[in-house]
């Protein structure tokens, strides 16, 4: 959740209507319809540009970071950075001079010197300023949704790389500029997707790269969370007036991420088709009268997105902000050997278990049920992984979301300084943002089929399984 930085600045590649021309069904849109499925286009790639599957660039000893947004979100990062040994604070950047200024005084009061007043910026342009500077290796992007392809091509194009919240990207087209900038520059682009690092996903990928649930054919995701207490902090209202104006799972990356991890998406498998619908607007159109006085609401208050893999692998994602529902990301996956799950109660479950209580008995509806508590509690300790093992004391001690987000920025300052590939590159962030213009097409169109984009150009297959990369 981010507070507004800029306004809007309308920056639209026109891929689809240079390839489309003259054949889409409805020429306003970034799509065509051929045999009841909906095309988005797939450029191939220009000249000179590389895919950046793998890609490592030279090692930064020391990795200097320029914050650009230092509202809601901005300043938990600075607290986090502080505490992470090989990162420098070297730039700050937010549209409200006060917000520089509480910055500041929060570096200070962390025992860290205040950034030197010739690198830090305000107003509308101030962000370009600070990627223009010759000393800053990262810019890392806590600003609304609709700014973060903007800033983050042109931090690229500055020769930075960059670290942008979620999602990344707001359309396909979007998607598209984030992974063409990235091959042509040979910059990285991570999107901050966090939830990738909360400790029983990531014990529990390690647990499924080590075989314990067989093979995965059903993962499931969501970001279920009303959001009533929080609408107002948003500053001019800027998330809420994103979903009366659009459909579609608009925040589909932390329920998605994790377990496209599961899945080795662009890594020996990848997404190729998904459905959507949604229900009608209740809560978010009521919220909308009052809050911004309109009548009409474009997002459902419930969304509901399948998504089928090339490896015959499926995937099943919600999205929900507006009713009364406990806080929920799913993460579920079903295996050959096993079942995970997290919300609401986390808990393991394996075939060997599960049939080894003798004769079954058809009315009893618990005999396949999870493991015992502490059964799950030695598991979870069994099987975290070294990258928690060697972080997570310190997470908890810093914060961030119970410590992942300090282990998302350790590593991505890790990678950075040893020169290894990070843990989510470009066509990471573009999959996992790509779903809101695809849901909202699927909804648009009767929940007709819409093909997902290959970002990686054909290169899905490259790689074989998600690891994380560590320094020989």
């Amino acid at each position: 959740m981010k507070r507004n930085f800029f306004s809007v600045t309308s920056v639209v590649v026109a891929v689809c209507a240079i390839l489309f021309s003259g054949c889409c069904c409805d020429c306003d849109k970034p799509y065509k319809i051929v045999d009841n499925q909906i095309v988005f286009a797939e450029p191939a790639r220009a000249e000179g540009q590389q895919s950046m599957l793998g890609f490592a660039a030279e090692p930064i000893p020391v990795v200097r970071v320029g914050f650009v947004g230092l509202g809601m979100r901005g300043p938990g990062a600075i607290k986090r950075f502080v505490n992470i040994e090989g990162a420098e604070i070297s730039a700050l950047c937010d549209l409200l001079p006060e917000n520089v200024e509480k910055t500041q005084k929060l570096l200070e009061s962390l025992g860290h010197a205040r950034v030197a007043e010739d690198a830090t910026y305000t107003g509308e342009e101030g962000w370009k300023e600070l990627c223009q500077r010759d000393d800053i290796d990262l810019v890392y992007l806590v600003t609304p949704w609709e700014l973060h392809t903007p800033m983050a091509v042109y931090a690229m194009e500055c020769g930075k790389h960059v670290a942008v919240e979620v999602p990344a990207a707001m359309s396909v087209a979007e998607c598209w500029q984030l992974v063409d900038t990235s091959e042509r520059t040979r910059r990285h682009c991570m999107m901050l997707e966090n939830c990738i690092y909360d400790h029983f996903e990531f014990t529990t990928l390690n647990m499924a790269q080590q075989g314990l649930f067989g093979e995965i054919l059903h993962v499931e995701g969501a970001y279920i969370h009303n959001l009533e207490e929080f609408w107002h902090e948003y500053q001019g209202n800027w998330r809420l007036k994103y979903n009366q104006q659009h459909r579609g799972d608009v925040y589909a990356t932390h329920g998605l991420g994790p377990i496209c991890q599961l899945l080795n998406i662009h890594r020996g498998d990848r997404m190729t088709r998904l459905v959507s619908m949604d229900t009608k607007s209740v809560c978010g159109a009521a919220l909308a009268k009052e809050s911004l006085g309109v009548d009409s609401f474009a997002n459902g208050d419930h969304t509901c997105t399948l998504i089928a893999t090339e490896n015959g692998k499926t995937i099943s994602l919600q999205h929900n902000v507006c009713t009364p529902r406990p806080y929920n990301r799913l993460y579920q996956l079903s295996g050959t050997k096993g079942f995970a799950n997290k919300y609401p109660v986390k808990g393991f479950l394996f075939a060997e278990a599960a049939t080894a209580s003798g004769n079954p008995d058809h009315e009893n509806l618990s005999a396949h049920k999870f493991v015992p508590e502490d059964v799950r509690d030695a598991l979870l300790e069994k099987y975290r992984h070294p990258i928690q093992i060697e972080l997570m004391e310190r997470a908890k001690k810093v914060g961030g979301h119970g410590g992942m987000d300090f282990i998302m920025d350790s590593r991505l300052i890790y990678c950075l300084q040893n020169g290894l590939p990070l843990d989510q590159d470009v066509y990471d962030a573009a999959e996992w943002s790509c779903i809101g213009e695809l849901s909202a097409a699927s909804i648009e169109n009767g929940s007709m089929p819409v093909l997902v984009p290959d970002f990686t150009r054909g290169d899905w297959n490259k790689i074989d399984g998600y690891r994380h990369a560590m320094k020989q």
